[in-house]
């Protein structure tokens, strides 16, 4: 449990350098031109959605960081919700393999490094929380 405890702990921190990455997403992708080209219901559809992808992400960070002790117990809800946790990275990785084509932006080092370091980041947390859910107390 304990080691699972420092895991969770680190994937608490690794939600927050996610964050990071969202927050220069909007610049990269070059938003303010690219998302006037829709319709104005659509452009709020995208910037509410993501809205909640990085309330969520906050929300998995700071339950991470502040409930670590609890997600490692392996009780019934702790299981649920690192299995919840672990789903959604599990989700976001594969679309990060198989339907996302970053090539046309990574036009940097930097960008490619953030690209593969976030690749890394979505296996971890998916590896780690879908570990602690299959831990029974």
């Amino acid at each position: 449990m304990r080691i699972m405890a420092v895991l969770i702990a680190l994937g608490g921190i690794c939600h927050f350098g996610i964050l990071i990455a969202s927050a220069l997403l909007p610049r990269v992708l070059a938003w303010r031109t690219e998302l006037r080209k829709l319709d104005p219901l659509s452009r709020h559809i995208v910037w509410t959605h993501g809205a909640f992808i990085v309330l969520t992400v906050i929300g998995f960070g700071v339950l991470s960081l502040g409930m670590t002790g609890d997600l490692a117990s392996g009780t019934l809800l702790a299981r649920g919700i690192c299995g919840f946790i672990g789903i959604f990275w599990l989700v976001r990785l594969f679309i990060q393999l198989f339907l996302y084509d970053p090539r046309p932006h990574l036009t940097t080092w930097w960008l490619a490094a953030g690209y593969h370091g976030l690749t890394a980041v979505f296996t971890y947390l998916a590896v780690v929380y879908l570990a602690a859910a299959l831990v029974k107390s």
